[in-house]
């Protein structure tokens, strides 16, 4: 039995092109589609769009999390329950969902299921929201390496990087909320500045406001902000904008330095202006980087004079690793800023 992608049972989650509604297109690292149903069958129908790495797509089946290696661009069919399989329930619960950036798009076009089998009712989504504006490390990037754990970087080409074990979404299971994860590898505020897309290096500027933004893979499109509004949003950049100079470092008082700061605050008050209610936390992370950046984040939003607009700071903030966090890196992370989400006077969640 065919499950087309816009079946009203399916619960979908992310920001997701939704133009062809029996093809939507998963963007972001977190963005997911959920379904609960019988049968002793389960294929996935997918068309992948690649720009870099390998790519691969994860699935969570009945509390158990695998992936599959997608193909480098074209339609696939994932076979997650061949029927062959020794199974104690007939009532199953699937989680697919996209593990890396915007190294690669996918169309998601349909489940299949035994014909004898039956999609059921989902619980409704948290009331919580959440949305995150980071860069790999907020994607969840070189998180499953954890023999490399405080260490850099083993050679891997993307098989490593799962959205799961970020702590931008380990923070939203904690705090039990939805998220919406903006977050791209290599990212930096600016525009010429940071590793994302060389040699143009498109900065979270001009990408927090899209749905596609990838020039690799097509046209960028803008995002409809009255599809999600988040009670909190969680800024996390700040990381690669050393590159290709560390102006910040050299010197915090320069003209550079006081550019940087400016596009920040014009950054945040993008953000305010799209969600005037909600709370902004700014952060960095564990991952090493000057505390110069730290200290710029501060001055910004001290002189923003916005108490909704705050500046958290982890407790090994800049000093962890040199490489990307780890599960457990990510762990303890997602534990300091849900805790300190939980701490703030949120009164959408106060009842």
């Amino acid at each position: 039995m065919v499950i087309q992608a816009d079946h009203k049972e399916l619960q979908y989650s992310g920001r997701i092109d939704f133009s062809e509604p029996k093809a939507p297109v998963f963007v972001f690292p977190c963005t997911s589609v959920h379904m609960r149903f019988t049968g002793a069958t389960l294929k996935a129908h997918v068309k992948n769009f690649h720009a870099y790495w390998d790519n691969y797509i994860g699935c969570i089946l009945d509390g158990k999390q695998t992936c599959y290696r997608l193909p480098e661009s074209g339609e696939a069919v994932l076979d997650i329950l061949t029927g062959h399989e020794k199974m104690e329930q007939n009532v199953h619960d699937v989680l697919l969902f996209k593990r890396q950036d915007a190294c690669h798009e996918m169309a998601f076009c349909g489940f299949e299921i035994a014909q004898d089998g039956e999609i059921l009712n989902l619980e409704e989504k948290p009331d919580r929201r959440i949305e995150v504006y980071g860069d790999s490390v907020s994607a969840g990037e070189v998180s499953e390496a954890v023999a490399y754990t405080g260490k850099e970087d083993p050679d891997h080409q993307g098989e490593y990087s799962n959205s799961w074990y970020s702590y931008a979404w380990m923070t939203a299971r904690k705090l039990h909320a939805q998220i919406h994860d903006i977050a791209q590898g290599g990212i930096a505020l600016m525009d010429q500045t940071g590793w994302f897309c060389d040699p143009y290096f498109i900065g979270m500027e001009s990408v927090w406001d899209k749905v596609h933004y990838n020039p690799q893979l097509g046209t960028a499109m803008e995002w409809n902000f009255n599809c999600y509004t988040p009670h909190v949003v969680i800024v996390a950049i700040g990381q690669n904008d050393s590159h290709p100079q560390d102006y910040m470092k050299e010197n915090a008082n320069g003209e550079k330095a006081a550019v940087w700061r400016r596009h920040y605050q014009a950054f945040l008050e993008n953000i305010r202006s799209k969600y005037p209610d909600a709370h902004i936390v700014c952060c960095t992370t564990l991952l090493e980087h000057d505390s110069s950046w730290d200290d710029a984040i501060d001055q910004v939003c001290r002189e923003l004079k916005d108490e909704k607009t705050t500046h958290f700071m982890f407790r090994r903030n800049g000093n962890a690793t040199p490489g990307h966090l780890r599960i457990p890196e990510a762990e303890e992370m997602a534990d300091e800023l849900s805790a300190y989400i939980e701490s703030l006077p949120i009164a959408e969640w106060e009842s």
